[in-house]
Order: structure tokens, then sequence, then C-alpha cells
């Protein structure tokens, strides 16, 4: 899940390194929730809760510990659960993978965050499925998914195509990412999900 910056995002850059902060991004709800204020730019608790299909007390309290670890911030104005919230401006980038050895408190927290996200984005996938036979032609004709579990790659050819991907990223995705403002998304431009990831599949070859 680590990202390299590009500083002509123009977002602050916070590395996530805390066992704690990952333990608080681990949860459906809040991610979910990120994820509506990143398309609404601003919303209450209730707004937010008639969109999750959750209750607003519910979405209140995940928006407050969302809060107390720098996510979002009030927007200013109202009380209680009719205040808006706003996600704080800047990309967060979970790090330190390679420091988070098993069996540590960090490693515990990085797999818990990293299970939920994989059950979001699959389902997420499924649901793009399930919906595409409406979405106009550009769109399906656009999207992509790529898979292969037959290759035979060392690691350095592993880490070759991770650096080749986080290019991509660099370049094409990284400048975007300041549209969490909505006067900055070019008209028809929609949410899109980036995902990818590389991992071995069964033992080493032995070379006989």
């Amino acid at each position: 899940m680590t990202t390299p910056e590009d500083p002509s995002a123009g977002l602050p850059r916070r590395e996530l390194r805390e066992a704690t902060v990952l333990r608080a991004l681990a949860h459906p709800v809040r991610l979910h929730l990120l994820e509506e204020l990143g398309a609404l730019d601003r919303a209450t608790a209730t707004e937010l809760a008639e969109r999750l299909g959750e209750s607003p007390a519910n979405c209140s309290w995940h928006l407050r510990q969302l809060a107390k670890h720098g996510f979002i911030e009030e927007a200013g104005g109202g009380a209680g659960r009719q205040r808006p919230w706003k996600l704080v401006a800047q990309s967060n980038i979970v790090t330190g993978e390679d420091e988070a050895e098993g069996g540590t408190e960090l490693a515990a927290a990085h797999d818990e965050l990293l299970n939920v996200v994989i059950d979001r984005e699959v389902e997420a996938l499924r649901g793009w499925q399930r919906a595409r036979g409406g979405e106009p032609a550009e769109w399906v004709e656009a999207v992509f998914a790529a898979q292969s579990s037959a290759i035979w790659l060392t690691a350095e050819e592993t880490a070759e195509i991770k650096r080749e991907l986080h290019a991509v990223y660099e370049r094409l995705v990284w400048p975007r990412l300041d549209r969490m403002e909505p006067d900055r998304r070019p008209a028809g431009s929609r949410r899109v999900r980036f995902v990818a990831w590389a991992i071995p599949n069964g033992p080493p070859h032995s070379g006989e």
C-alpha cells in the first residue's frame, strides 16, 4: 500500500506509521465515510447516514474517531449531528511494510487495515460487474482488470513491476489527487478505484 510522492500533486503527504492510526482506519464504515466525504466535499452525520444506510448516531461516533486521528475536520456551522465534516486536505500514505516485521503491533495493524481494504475493493469490483450493463460504453471500454497467476518471476523482476506501477501512479494518478476539491473536477469525471498487488504464488523453483 506504499505510494511514492509526486511534488506536483500540491497536497501535503502524511505517512501512516503508527499502529493506533492504522487501526483507526481499519473499519469498513470509516473507510466508507471517507469515500463519501471525498465525493460530497462536506456533509453532516445525518446526511452521511442516509447514504451509508447507517444510523446517525453510529456515523457520528465514527466521524469523531476519524477526526481524533486527523483524517477529517469540522467544516464550520451546525452543532451535534448537524455539524458538517470535511476531509483534511492531505494524501494519507501507508508506509513501513518493510519495518513491520511479523508479530509486531505495527504488522498486525497493517494486516488488519489491508484485510478491510481488500474486502471493500473486491466488493466494489463485484458491484461494478453487476451494474456495468447500464453503464455508458465509454466507461465500460475504459475500465480494465489484469490478472495472471502463472508467470514465474524473480524477486527483482517483481520489484521492477512494482517500480513501473509506482511510476505510472506518480505520473498519472498522484497529480490528480487534488480533485478531492469539487471545483477541480473535470465535467464527466467519476471516482475511480485504483488497485494493484503482486504476491508469490507457491514455493520457489528448485532449479533442478
